[in-house]
C-alpha cells in the first residue's frame, strides 16, 4: 500500500503563488510516475502534470507554463510550483502514484494511488 499526503494547498489572490507537496510513504518500491491532478466543483478531474521518478521526465497539460512539477526522490516528494494563479485554478488538487508503466499520463486510470487532496482557491 502506498499512502499520498498532499500539502501546501490555501487561499491565494490571482496572480500569487502556490507550491504544492505530495510525500508519499508504505512500499518501498519506487512507483513509475507520480501525476497531480485537479477537480473543481461540478467539473471532471482533469490532468495537471505527470513526473517519473527514474529519469525525471516531466509531461504537462496546457498550463502555459505557469506550473512546473518536479521531485525529490531522497524524500519520495513531489512537488508542483503553481505561479501565476488564475481563479480558474481553483479545485481540489490531487496527487497520483502509478505503479506500472504509463501510456498516456493525463488518464486518470493510469494512476493506482491517490492522495486526499488539497483545496486551492484563488481569488479575483
Amino acid at each position: 500500500q502506498v499512502h499520498l499526503v498532499e500539502s501546501g494547498g490555501g487561499l491565494v489572490q490571482a496572480g500569487g503563488s502556490l507550491r504544492l507537496s505530495c510525500a508519499a510513504s508504505g512500499r518501498t518500491f519506487r512507483s513509475y510516475a507520480m501525476g497531480w491532478f485537479r477537480q473543481a466543483p461540478g467539473k471532471e478531474r482533469e490532468f495537471v502534470a505527470a513526473i517519473r521518478w527514474t529519469y525525471g521526465h516531466t509531461y504537462y497539460a496546457d498550463s502555459k507554463g505557469r506550473f512546473t512539477i518536479s521531485s525529490d526522490n531522497a524524500k519520495n516528494t513531489v512537488y508542483l510550483q503553481m505561479n501565476s494563479l488564475r481563479p480558474e485554478d481553483t479545485a481540489v488538487y490531487y496527487c497520483a502514484a502509478a505503479t506500472r508503466g504509463v501510456s498516456d499520463y493525463g488518464r486518470p486510470h493510469e494512476y493506482d494511488y491517490w492522495g486526499q487532496g488539497t483545496q486551492v482557491t484563488v481569488s479575483s
